[in-house]
């Protein structure tokens, strides 16, 4: 039976595969509450009104065994909502949720005959073989997304601490690292829609987003995210993810973050 919404919000609050702080199980919590804040709204920029769009749903979060069941989940969850004619936007935690996220997402549009492009927003590239002997380590889901062929094109924007390995990774990928001079530059890139946009928040400056694990000066804006939000062509689905509530500054990521959600799904609902 088709889905009586045509975007809805997932919650994934998993930290299992993070790599030196714990504590982004939670920000679906953190987001979700600074969405509800009565210090904003959820109108969004175009003047939708998303609190009283009968089109958007809150699914709430998954429960997460742990393990490889947490990716089976993710994976089912995604897949079902895609099968019903529903477009996702996930709430991470940690940014190993985007494999299982795009295993469904990749997966049911190269059946489409519609094969995804991503564009992942980070200060990392997520592109390690196995990270502390973790191959699905929050360090390593874009290596896994292209090993599997689920995106026909992987474009980065915010990369600042590109490892040697990680450079020979996208290499090998044939990945898109965006010079930082042309991160806004995205009608340059010839993005080929569907698109699937994926933002770790620390591809965000820590004057903007403070709470996260590995904050990483000279970031992009909030509103330079935004920019790329709206320019994207045909956008299918998003995740954010990484916010650590326990790292964070007068809840100022968590409202960045909040921000960025409200936006992804007005973006969406206009698709």
């Amino acid at each position: 039976m088709p889905a009586t919404f045509s975007v809805c919000l997932l919650g994934l609050p998993t930290d299992e595969a993070s790599s030196f702080a714990r504590g982004a199980a939670e920000g679906p919590a953190a987001i979700r509450a600074a969405l509800r804040s009565e210090s904003s709204n959820l109108t969004t920029e175009t003047g939708r009104d998303l609190g009283g769009a009968k089109s958007f749903e809150d699914l709430g979060d998954l429960e997460l065994a742990g393990g490889a069941e947490t990716r089976r989940a993710i994976e089912r969850a995604v897949t079902e909502q895609l099968s019903e004619g529903a477009r996702v936007v996930s709430l991470g935690g940690d940014h190993s949720v985007s494999y299982p996220i795009l295993r469904a997402y990749g997966s049911a549009f190269r059946a489409r005959g519609t094969p995804l492009t991503v564009v992942q927003i980070d200060a990392h590239p997520d592109l390690y073989e196995s990270f502390d002997g973790d191959r699905y380590s929050h360090a390593c889901p874009f290596a896994r997304i292209m090993e599997d062929g689920l995106a026909r094109r992987l474009v980065q924007i915010g990369i600042r601490t590109a490892t040697g390995h990680q450079l020979e990774q996208a290499e090998r990928f044939g990945v898109e690292i965006v010079p930082r001079a042309a991160w806004l530059e995205t009608e340059a890139l010839a993005l080929e829609a569907p698109t699937y946009l994926s933002i770790d928040l620390d591809g965000l400056d820590p004057a903007f987003a403070p709470g996260v694990a590995h904050p990483e000066a000279g970031g992009l804006s909030t509103r330079e995210v935004l920019e790329i939000v709206w320019k994207i062509p045909g956008l299918v689905g998003a995740d954010v993810v990484e916010l650590n509530p326990e790292r964070d500054v007068g809840e100022i990521t968590a409202a960045a973050a909040a921000k960025l959600v409200k936006e992804l799904v007005g973006r969406l609902l206009e698709a």
